[in-house]
Parts: structure tokens; sequence; C-alpha cells
């Protein structure tokens, strides 16, 4: 035996620790789909189409072949016959609707749609080949304004499935309406945005000599992505193998599979050699965006600010084959206490791609609306904007007559407003200048679900006392490495440095998709019962093989130090893990746990929350915007990692700045065609427009929502956001805008 180590092992959860993946991340040896290498490997290119809506007449693609190293052109006519043509397959985020399948026929249902692949030896070959292909079209009237198609609104079809219809009217909100002393009724859109990661989609596919297929994907969820696989294809469990180790941003684009696996797949099998398929950023603009919205929020309050009626209806727009629906309306019957509430939402079918899920999706536009006609109706009754959200703060989640299992939005608001110095902002707007800048202070609420979902997770521990833990899940690039690592050293007992932590591999335990926010609440939660079912594991063999003292020893006082398991504090009194395992007769040791949502969470409702405070400058003569400072305060249950926590927050008010000032989808509405797909012309913010942003956590104990106790922030620091910004330009300029971003031009009309 050694002598004990007597250093306690520090704690691992709540540091604000380093990401443990950054150093391969700068380095660039961390390796993304495209970034794979095979034998043989070709490269495919997708010819998209320029019509908005109707039919391929005929493709000609004689000239793309006849260039050497052109190895083959898919199409509608040739490509494979897919033994699960009919079969509908369901992922866990499709809408409902029939999926789009790529070269499934002649139809073309939106502009851009893919509708030929070319692959060929090289990826400079293969596009100047693409654009060789000749497509003739039959063209159909389509349409795209959902402005103008806003009277075909109908209600999403729940037969379809993915649709929860809002919850039903409580009180009679229209009647309190038509009476009240003060209200407000107004309209307000939000336009379509684009998700816009730093790495675009792409997969390299790997097939084998028997047919068996490797995918490197840029996915929220290898686990789903298999699913896809197996079922269109009709290959067998042990026939595919996902893997997506990094995974360079995705915001809800990589929570379904799209186009470019298909057709890489199709590619893969047709010329039994690897293909590797990298969409184009214009490419990246023909699936999965936010959808524009159109909104109605009335409310009215008593003349001491009390809410006596909360009216939210939202149209957003969806695809032509799918009913695509974002929980936009449901908050407004959550955030605040009143009697009278109804909620509204409808569809619009376009000929668009079909949306998907966004950063916070639904909250992020839904919020926008609520939040700006607080801030009206606060105006109208000369009151500050935060006092008015005190009068009304809700207790219970009125929406399903639930209490919270743990809501920390008063504290939020405190110190958030301290923090902010929210006591010197004067109440009228236009009443402070820097020389030719306003000046304005504007709040917001935020909220979103905390949630979680089954998942499982596996634990190794070796005979140098490293111990890795596993699980199929993603990090696309929200800190999972580092705060899994961190779950487990906790568990454990021992330091990070101990832990390594692998995912994004199917062969690995079961995992949802990283989405929703759900990742730490789940997998972490997971790994924390591997790794506790692991030491208890080593106490026990330390207690059988550790000597006397060891088996006498209460199972608390048998602790980890480092390489060693000791008992109490005596010198001597330790035995290596080596040693246990040899006596065991291991080569390793190994705990696997799974953990699901557990009854007593649905006597409750779980959220997240959050208080925004903007301070805009308002240039009087050019009408440019500037946010000068940024207040986010969020109530998160326990922080693993408030490094990489608070760095999450941060990102989502960058995008919340953006939402106000910046992005939106421009359509050429005769064309039925985005225009600004391009980083050029669809803009969102750079280094210069983004100053000071200072993220706090308030203390939220929650015994509830998770064994952790910690509830994901990737969601909440977007929401809010836009609509802080803008109450705080009407502060700077006595000026109201409803409508997403809020450009100059908007602020002179």
């Amino acid at each position: 035996m050694n002598r004990s180590e007597t250093l306690p092992t520090p704690a691992a959860i709540g540091v604000p620790h380093n990401r443990v993946d950054g150093k391969l991340k700068v380095t660039g040896a961390a390796q993304y789909a495209a970034d794979f290498a095979a034998d043989r490997l070709t490269y495919g290119a997708v010819v998209s189409s320029t019509i908005a809506t109707g039919h391929i007449v005929s493709i000609d693609v004689s000239a793309a072949l006849a260039i050497p190293g052109v190895l083959l052109v898919l199409t509608r006519k040739n490509r494979p016959q897919l033994p699960q043509a009919g079969k509908l397959y369901k992922d866990q985020v499709a809408p409902g609707g029939v999926p789009f399948r790529p070269l499934w026929d002649e139809r073309v249902w939106y502009s851009g749609q893919p509708v030929a692949l070319v692959v060929a030896d090289s990826l400079e070959l293969a596009r100047y080949a693409a654009s060789l292909v000749k497509v003739r079209y039959e063209a159909t009237p389509h349409e795209t304004d959902l402005d103008r198609a806003l009277m075909s609104a109908v209600p999403p079809s729940t037969e379809k499935g993915g649709f929860e219809p809002p919850p039903p009217a409580r009180g009679n909100a229209d009647a309190m309406l038509a009476s009240a002393a003060v209200r407000v009724d107004a309209f307000y859109t939000t336009p379509a945005e684009y998700h816009n990661p730093m790495e675009m989609h792409g997969c390299t596919v790997v097939p084998d000599e028997h047919g068996r297929l490797t995918v490197y994907e840029k996915t929220q969820g290898v686990v789903n992505t298999k699913a896809y696989l197996t079922s269109v294809f009709g290959l067998k469990d042990d026939e595919v193998q996902v893997i997506a180790p990094f995974v360079g941003g995705a915001f809800g684009s990589g929570l379904r599979p799209h186009y470019h696996l298909a057709l890489a797949v199709m590619a893969a099998l047709e010329l039994k050699r690897p293909v590797r398929l990298s969409l184009t950023r214009q490419q990246m603009f023909t699936f999965a965006h936010r959808p524009q919205s159109i909104q109605r929020v009335a409310l009215c309050a008593a003349k001491d600010g009390t809410l006596q009626a909360v009216i939210h209806e939202a149209v957003s727009e969806t695809s032509r084959y799918e009913d695509y629906c974002d929980v936009v309306v449901n908050w407004a019957g959550q955030l605040y206490k009143c009697d009278n509430v109804t909620m509204g939402y409808k569809v619009v079918h376009l000929d668009v791609p079909t949306p998907a899920d966004t950063r916070a999706p639904g909250a992020a536009q839904g919020f926008f609306p609520l939040e700006v006609a607080m801030d009206e109706l606060a105006e109208a009754l000369k009151m500050d904007p935060l006092e008015l959200r005190l009068i009304n703060y809700a207790e219970r989640d009125a929406n399903r007559n639930l209490p919270f299992s743990s809501k920390a939005l008063r504290e939020c608001y405190r110190e958030g407003a301290a923090r902010f110095g929210w006591a010197n902002r004067p109440l009228e707007p236009r009443a402070r200048r820097e020389g030719r800048e306003l000046i304005g202070w504007g709040m917001a609420s935020g909220s979103w679900d905390a949630m979680q979902n089954e998942a499982t997770a596996r634990a190794i521990l070796g005979r140098d006392g490293h111990v890795t833990v596993s699980s199929s899940t993603a990090d696309i690039g929200t800190g999972t490495y580092t705060a899994m690592c961190q779950i487990a050293a906790d568990a454990l007992g021992v330091s990070i440095e101990q832990v390594s932590f692998e995912l994004g591999d199917t062969r690995l335990p079961k995992a949802p998709i990283e989405g929703g926010s759900w990742t730490v609440s789940s997998v972490g939660s997971a790994v924390d019962a591997a790794c506790k079912r692991l030491h208890t594991h080593l106490v026990e063999l330390a207690r059988e093989h550790g000597g006397d003292r060891f088996a006498k020893a209460a199972r608390e006082d048998v602790k980890r130090a480092g390489k060693q398991m000791v008992c109490g504090t005596a010198e001597g009194e330790a035995v290596s893990i080596d040693t246990l395992l040899d006596c065991a007769g291991l080569d390793q040791l190994e705990e696997q746990a799974s953990v699901k949502p557990h009854e007593k969470q649905q006597a409750y409702s779980m959220g997240t929350h959050s208080a925004v405070f903007v301070e805009t400058r308002v240039d009087e003569a050019l009408g440019a915007v500037r946010v000068t400072r940024v207040v986010s305060a969020v109530a998160a249950g326990r922080i693993i990692n408030p490094k990489t926590a608070a760095s999450q927050i941060a990102g989502g008010v960058v995008w919340g700045i953006s939402m106000a000032l910046h992005e939106h989808g421009l359509f050429d509405q005769a064309l039925g065609r985005l225009m600004n797909h391009n980083l050029a012309e669809y803009h969102f913010p750079v280094n210069a427009d983004i100053h000071a942003i200072d993220v706090l956590f308030v203390d939220e104990p929650d015994d509830i929502v998770n064994p952790l106790g910690a509830k994901g922030v990737g969601e909440i620091g977007v929401v809010g956001v836009a609509a802080a910004v803008g109450n705080a330009i009407w502060h700077a300029t006595g000026k109201r805008v409803r409508d997403l971003p809020i450009t100059l031009d908007k602020l002179f009309i």
C-alpha cells in the first residue's frame, strides 16, 4: 500500500472551467463532417431549381458527363430505387405532413430545391459540371408573400402530428378589452431568419465492401440521423454508423436530416465509393429557417396597472408539404397574472421550404410583441415598465394551473435592475442625449421551458485511474464536452483532468438530440448517475479487497484520491485502483445508467427566466442605432460552468440584437426567391456592433427539475432581447417600431 493523498479534490461543478476541447478547435485538430478523409473520395455539388413552383420538363446532363473526372449525375430519372420509398419517416422533430424527399419526382416545391447531384473526382470539377446541367421547367403560379396570403391562414392540422393547440381561453378577454380604462391593441411582425452557423451543412459518406456505411454528418443528433437512414434506405441497424464529434454551430438547423444527406448516401451506394457533399452558403438558405410571423397583441389594465385581459394571436408561414408550427403565443398566458386570456395560432402555406426550430423557437418571435406591448401599456399608464411587470407577477403557471418548480424572476428583476442602474431611468422618452445621440433604456422579460428527456451514459474506469464517460449526444459549440466532464468529476470525487468525455457516435449509449436546452438536464443526469454507480462499485471493491480497515469502514469514509482509494485520514491506509482491479480479476470497471423524467415533475411547471436591460444610442440625424450596454439576469437553476454558460447567454444577446436591428430575409415576390442569400447582404452583427454585455446568474435551487438541479441556458439568452432593444429605442426617440428589424428608414417614417 502507498501513502494516501491528503489534499481534497476541488469541486468541478460551479467552477468557470475553460473548454476541454478548446485546444483541438483553435489548433485545427478538431474534425468536422467535411474534414474526414477516405480513400478514393469523391465530391458532390447540388444543382438547385431556379423557379419557385412548377415541374421539371427535362434535364440535360450530357455536357456535365462529357467532362473527364465527372462520375455521376443523379436526377429523378436515375436515382436509386429506395427500399422504403413509400414509407414516411417520422423523426423526432419532423412536423406533420410529408417530409421533403429529394429527387423524388418532377415537382418543384420552392426556389432553390435540389433537382440534381453531380459527383466528380474534385470539388471544383463537381461545381463546374453542375453549372453545365441544363434544366427546363414549366413554371406555375406561386405565393411567397405572407401578407398577401394572410386570409388563407388555417389552424395547423393536429391529425398530422407535430402541433398542440394553444391552451384554451380563460375568462372573456374581448369583453374586458372593450370596456377597459387603458388598453393597447396593435400588430407586430417578425421576418424570416436563417441559420448561418460557421460550418455549413455537409457530410462524408463512406461505404465498405459489404455495403455498410460510416457517415460523418453535421447533426445535433446522431441517433436521429441513423434512424432516418435506416428507415429511408432500408438498412439494418448494424449497417449504419453516424459520427459527429464536432459541430460548428447549428442553432436548430441540425435537428433533422436535410437533403444533402440523402443525396450523398444515394451517390455513395451507387458508386460504391466515399462521397463528400457540402452545401454552399447560398444553399444554406434553402431549408430550415425561423418562419416569418404577423402577430396581434392586445392588453388592457386597470388604472393601477393590474392586467385585465391579454390577447395574443399569431400567423406564421409553413411549406406546402408540412405543417411546421412554433409555440409563439403560449407564453402570453403564462408570463403574467391575468384572468382573461385568449391565444390563437394559425399558419399560411407558402411556396417555401419548411421552416425549422431556430434558437428559442416560438419564444424568440413571440416575446417581441408581448414585451413591447407591455412597454406600450406602461407608457399609457405613465408607469415604470419594471413596476408594471412586478404588479402582474405570476406565482403560478396559469396555462397549466401548476406551481413553478422554481422561479427566481423577481430576483432577476431586482439584481439586473441594480446592476444596470435602472432606478435612474427617466420616465419620459427623449429625456437624455449626448451630442447628437439620443439615449434610451429599455427592458423585457424572458422565459423558456426547462425540459428533460431520457438519456443513457456509460462510465469506464481504467487501471491508470482515468475515467472515460460517453453518450451519443452532441456538442454544437455549447460546451457539452466540458460540462459533462465537470459533472462526472464531481460525481466521482476527482479532478476534471482525470475525466474525459466521448460523444457524437451511434456506437455510444443513446441520447436525445441536442436541442431545447435539455442536454445538461438529460445527458448530464445520466452522466451523474453512471459515475455515481461507478464510484459505488469502486468503493465496494475497496471494502472487499482493501484489507481489514476498509472492510470495517463506513462506505462514506472510503474515498477516491487520485489513483488510489483511501480510508479515513490514517497514513498508509490506501490501495491503488490497479491493485483492486487485479484482485477482482478485471481489466477495467464499467457502469451504465439511464435517466428519464420522474413523475413528480408532472405536478410542476418548469422553466428558466430572465430580465434583460438595454441601453441604446440613436443618432438623431442619421437614425443609426447602437446598443451600447446590456445586462442579462438569468435564473437557470444550478449553473454547471459559469464561464461557458455566460458565453451562451452573451451569444443569445448578440442574436437578439441581430433580430432587433439586422436580420431579415428579403424576397423578390415576383420570382418567389430569396434575394439576400449570402453573408454580404444577409446582415447580422459584427464585432463593431457589439459593446458591453454583462451576464449575471441569480441563485435558484431546484430539486424537481432533474437530479442535478440544472436548467439549460442555450435558448433563454435570446428571449426578450429584441423587445428590450425596441423598448430602449422608443425611450431614446419617442418612436415606436413594431416591425423587425428596426432599420433606420423605419425610424424616419
